[in-house]
């Protein structure tokens, strides 16, 4: 059987990978991109955008795979990009609704703004055992997998 989008993107995740990495990551063939470039793409939206605890990474992978697999391409249709929103608006609250925040600090229990330090933290057991990265990159593969079956 086949691993589920959730799962790879929580492997990825505990492989190394930033959420929103591991989120499209596990979308890379469908989305028609390598790994690498899927990586690549992703590699600025870790821990809240440059570790600013913005928006969560997990939900920038979710957006831009999405984007990727059903983003409006034709900029003066208004008509597929309200459509593009409202798609993207549902997937959002969705993920508000299971995990309670779009915004990493929040899901982190963190109460200061602005960001921390730019270095990003070792990945340890400790690490892995102290966050909700892991579930929350699940949750936001989960969402678009269930979707996009739809």
């Amino acid at each position: 059987m086949e691993q589920s989008k959730g799962d790879l993107a929580k492997t990825y995740f505990q492989s190394g990978a930033n959420c929103a990495q591991a989120v499209l990551a596990a979308f890379h063939k469908e989305c028609g991109i390598d790994e690498k470039t899927a990586f690549r793409m992703t590699s600025g939206f870790g821990a809240g955008m440059a570790r600013m605890r913005e928006v969560c990474g997990a939900v920038s992978g979710m957006i831009l795979a999405a984007n990727l697999l059903r983003g409006a391409d034709d900029i003066k249709d208004k008509a597929a990009k309200d459509s593009h929103y409202a798609y993207l608006q549902i997937l959002l609250k969705e993920f508000q609704q299971s995990a309670g925040s779009l915004i990493c600090r929040d899901l982190l229990g963190l109460t200061t703004t602005g960001g921390s330090a730019p270095t990003s933290e070792a990945r340890t057991k400790e690490y892995y055992a102290k966050r909700p990265c892991g579930d929350m990159v699940k949750l936001a593969a989960g969402i678009l997998e269930r979707h996009l079956q739809d």
